[in-house]
């Protein structure tokens, strides 16, 4: 076992001795396996090489509770079978920038698990940043408004510019977005048949198990300033503010400055720690505990993932 560290974010490598029982191997290390995330939120299991795509679902649910389904979606992906997605399809040449899975939600999964079957030629890491160490980057008066106030995410849901309310809510029944949004504290609103929500969520929580407070929010995401600038002014030329895709505010509405992002995107940045990915690897993350992103990569790719939430 290597412990792998840069400036506060941490991964374990592990290259165990299976002999082709991969997913036996992980049930005769669960503890371990279990104890290595908390303590250091990132673990690698190298050359795991699962038989059959779908075992990831039932080695997710061994290792951390119940797999979870993809909806609220902010990105694209894709089900391989039952809890089993592609990693977000995102064009080749554009990096991802690290994020904790659905912290704009209110069931955002605990633990996630991604599983490389096919490595890119060149490129294509899955990035790792240890959320307390970016928190603690972050300047104080920051930290502060955003613990103060959370942040308020906006989305517009339109066919032909980002997701659709079809492919976000996975659903062509308006009554049942209705309700989902309702019992997650969305606010909702139509017009014709596009979807306006606004919900507010924490930027800083704690963790369950080990109490530690942790930057945990897709606030740099949402913002349209995230956006290239061309893009960006595009789309307020065509939808205007209120119409934007998706955007991020303070909770309390107020805008979210320019040099806030910076500093937000600038802590992430300090924090990455990535290794190359090798067929049959698997990382899994406590998200709460770490993000992750994608670097732009060369040759075919398919990276999978399945979430998990814990019990209790």
């Amino acid at each position: 076992m290597d412990l792998l560290e840069h400036n506060g974010t941490h991964l374990v490598r592990v290259t165990p001795r299976h002999g082709g029982d991969g997913p036996g191997w992980v049930a005769a290390n669960l503890d371990g396996l279990r104890s290595a995330m908390l303590d250091h939120a990132a673990v690698m299991v190298k050359s795991l090489d699962l038989g059959e795509q779908d075992e990831l679902a039932g080695l997710a649910e061994l290792i951390g509770g119940k797999t979870l389904e993809y909806n609220e979606r902010s990105t694209p992906r894709s089900r391989v079978k039952g809890n089993v997605y592609t990693s977000t399809e995102y064009p080749a040449d554009q990096s991802i920038p690290q994020h904790n899975e659905s912290a704009y939600s209110s069931n955002w999964p605990h633990n996630l698990y991604l599983y490389c079957a096919k490595a890119a030629a060149t490129g294509g890491e899955t990035p790792v940043a240890d959320s307390g160490a970016v928190l603690d980057r972050l300047p104080r008066d920051l930290v502060a408004r955003f613990e103060e106030h959370g942040v308020l995410y906006t989305r517009t849901y339109r066919t032909g510019m980002g997701l659709s309310w079809q492919e976000g809510f996975q659903t062509d029944d308006k009554a049942y977005v209705d309700r989902y949004c309702a019992e997650h504290d969305i606010e909702s609103e139509w017009d014709g048949d596009v979807l306006r929500t606004r919900q507010r969520r924490p930027a800083v929580v704690e963790h369950p198990i080990t109490g530690r407070r942790v930057w945990f929010n897709q606030a740099h995401l949402f913002h349209v300033h995230a956006l290239p600038e061309a893009v960006r002014e595009g789309l307020l030329e065509i939808c205007g503010e209120d119409g934007l895709p998706r955007n991020a505010y303070l909770g309390d509405g107020a805008p979210i400055t320019p040099e806030e992002l910076t500093a937000i995107q600038g802590a992430y940045e300090a924090t990455i720690l990535a290794e190359r990915w090798e067929d049959g690897d698997l990382i899994m993350i406590d998200n709460l505990l770490t993000t992750h992103g994608r670097r732009p990569f060369t040759g075919d790719r398919k990276v999978l993932v399945s979430m998990t939430q814990r019990e209790g």
